[in-house]
C-alpha cells in the first residue's frame, strides 16, 4: 500500500512539472517596436528573447539590488522602462566599451565641474545618452557638443560662439555651463529626475507637465512630457547601471585614443594648432582632439580674452620651438572675430532668405523692447517710419517685444550704454535661461546679479531688470 502511494505521488509530481514547463511562453521585448525613439537606432537588433518564469523575477531583483548599491545622490529607481533600456544598452558592447575608454579622459573633467557646483557627479553619465561623449556631435535640430547645448541656451549660460570657436564643443567650458543649468533646474524644480528631464525638454515643459499631472513625481508626469523626454530618464538610469556593472554583461573597456596626461596653457595670441603640433612633434589629429572647439584649428587668444590650449604632456620635445610658436602670432591670419548667429534649425526656418541693400548705408539690427513703437525706433536711428515698414515687410505699425528690425542708416555707430536696462515682467512658466535668450548680451548670471536673485526660481508678475549690455 505504501509503495502504491509513493508511486502515485511521484507520478503526480512529474506530471505537474511537465505541465508547468509546457505553459512557459516566450515574449519579445516590445521596445524594439517603438518608432522615432532617439535612443534606439532603427537598425538595432531586437532585444533578446526572455522567459516569463520565476527566474526572470530573480534577475529583475538582481538589477534592482545593483542599482540600489550604487553610491549616488540622484535616485535610481528600477522599473520596466529602465529594464528595457538596460536590455538595449547591455547588447551594445562595442559602444559601451568605447564609453568606458573615453570616460578615463572625460569623466575627471565632468567631475570637477559638477563638484565645483556641489552637484551629484552621476550627472556625468548623461553625456552617454546625449552624445556618446562626442564633442562634435550635432543633433537634427542643432544641439551641439558633448552636452548638446542649443545655441540660445549655450549663449544664456555664457558659452561663446563665433567664427573661430564654438565653446559648446569645449569639454571644460560646456561642462561648467551644464553644471550651472542643473543647479538652476534643481533650485527651481526641487527634484533631480525632474531637473534631468528639464535638461532634455526645458524647464517650461516640465512645469507644464507638473501642472497637468498634479504631481512632482517624474513617473507620474512622464505621460505629459514630450515623447523624447519620456524615455530620457530611464535611458540615463540604464546608462549608469551598465557603466557600473559592465563586467556583469561581458563589456570590455577599449583603449582611449586621447592623451590622458595633459598640460594646459593660456595664450593671448592667435596660434595655429597645426604649427604647434609640428613643434611638439605629434600628429595634428592629437591636438585637434584635445582642442575640439576651435573651428579653424586656430586658437584666437587676445589680451582681453586669453584662450586655453590643451597639450599632451611629453617627456622630450623642443622647448625652444614650442616657446616660439606660443609667443609669435601668425602674420598672415585674418584676426577678425565675427559673432555666430543661431544654428538652431527651428530658428533658421523662421528666417527670411530675401536680402536687400541700400547704397552707402550700414545695416543695423534693432531688437524691440517693451514699450517701444515704430515711432520711437525711427527717432532713435533718424529714419522714417515708412522706411522701417518697407525694410521689414510690415503691413501695420504694430511691433512686439523681442522682434528684430532691419535698419539701413548712414554713418550710424551704435554706442554701448554703460548702465542701460530694460524691464521684463515674468510670465507663468518663464525661466531665467528663456528670458536671457530674449535679450542681447543677457545671461542667466547677469540677470541674477542685477536683480540680486539668490536662486533661479521666479514668480509670475515679478519685474526683472535686464541689462542691455
Amino acid at each position: 500500500m505504501i509503495k502504491k502511494l509513493l508511486f502515485t505521488s511521484i507520478c503526480a509530481f512529474t506530471g505537474f512539472i511537465s505541465s508547468a514547463s509546457a505553459q512557459q511562453t516566450i515574449k519579445t521585448d516590445s521596445i524594439s517596436k517603438v518608432q522615432n525613439n532617439i535612443f534606439v537606432n532603427t537598425d538595432t537588433v531586437a532585444v533578446p528573447l526572455i522567459y516569463e518564469n520565476p527566474l526572470l523575477m530573480g534577475q529583475n531583483y538582481i538589477y534592482k539590488l545593483r542599482l540600489d548599491s550604487i553610491v549616488k545622490t540622484i535616485p535610481l529607481p528600477y522599473n520596466e522602462y529602465v529594464q528595457q533600456y538596460i536590455d538595449i544598452y547591455a547588447k551594445r558592447k562595442d559602444m559601451f566599451g568605447k564609453m568606458i575608454g573615453l570616460s578615463s579622459y572625460y569623466f575627471p573633467i565632468f567631475d570637477k565641474a559638477l563638484k565645483d557646483y556641489n552637484l551629484p557627479t552621476e550627472i556625468k553619465y548623461l553625456t552617454i545618452v546625449e552624445s556618446q561623449m562626442n564633442p562634435h556631435a550635432i543633433s537634427r535640430v542643432g544641439a551641439t557638443g558633448i552636452w548638446q547645448f542649443m545655441f540660445g541656451t549655450g549663449k544664456a549660460y555664457g558659452l561663446k560662439m563665433d567664427n573661430f570657436v564654438d565653446e559648446r564643443k569645449d569639454p571644460i567650458q560646456a561642462s561648467y555651463a551644464a553644471a550651472a543649468y542643473f543647479r538652476d533646474a534643481f533650485e527651481e524644480l526641487g527634484d533631480w529626475l525632474l531637473a534631468i528631464a528639464a535638461y532634455n525638454c526645458g524647464k517650461g515643459n516640465v512645469n507644464r507637465a507638473i501642472d497637468k499631472a498634479g504631481s512632482r513625481d517624474f513617473w507620474e508626469i512622464r505621460q505629459f512630457l514630450p515623447k523624447e523626454t519620456r524615455n530620457y530618464v530611464p535611458a540615463f538610469i540604464a546608462a549608469v547601471y551598465v557603466m557600473n556593472y559592465s563586467g556583469k554583461h561581458q563589456i570590455t573597456a577599449q583603449a582611449c585614443n586621447l592623451f590622458l596626461k595633459t598640460d594646459t596653457v593660456q595664450v593671448n595670441k592667435f596660434i595655429s594648432l597645426s604649427t604647434l603640433a609640428k613643434a611638439l612633434n605629434v600628429e595634428e589629429s592629437i591636438l585637434f582632439a584635445l582642442n575640439p572647439s576651435y573651428k579653424k584649428k586656430i586658437v584666437n587668444g587676445t589680451d582681453e580674452l586669453p584662450k586655453r590650449i590643451v597639450m599632451p604632456k611629453l617627456k622630450d620635445f623642443d622647448y625652444a620651438a614650442v616657446y616660439d610658436v606660443l609667443n609669435n602670432s601668425g602674420a598672415d591670419m585674418d584676426m577678425r572675430i565675427i559673432q555666430a548667429s543661431t544654428d538652431d534649425v527651428r530658428d533658421l526656418r523662421k528666417k527670411k532668405v530675401a536680402f536687400s541693400s541700400a547704397p552707402n548705408s550700414n545695416i543695423v539690427y534693432h531688437k524691440v523692447t517693451s514699450g517701444q513703437s515704430l515711432n520711437t525706433v525711427a527717432d532713435k536711428y533718424g529714419v522714417e517710419v515708412q522706411d522701417l515698414k518697407v525694410w521689414n515687410g510690415l503691413k501695420s505699425k504694430t511691433i512686439v517685444p523681442g522682434q528684430k528690425l532691419k535698419i539701413y542708416t548712414k554713418n550710424y555707430n551704435r554706442l554701448k550704454a554703460p548702465a542701460s536696462f530694460s524691464n521684463y515682467t515674468v510670465k507663468m512658466g518663464d525661466t531665467l535661461s528663456e528670458i536671457a535668450e530674449k535679450f542681447n548680451g543677457a545671461t542667466v548670471q547677469s540677470i541674477k546679479r542685477d536683480n540680486r536673485l539668490a536662486k533661479a526660481g521666479l514668480q509670475p508678475g515679478m519685474v526683472l531688470k535686464i541689462s542691455k549690455g
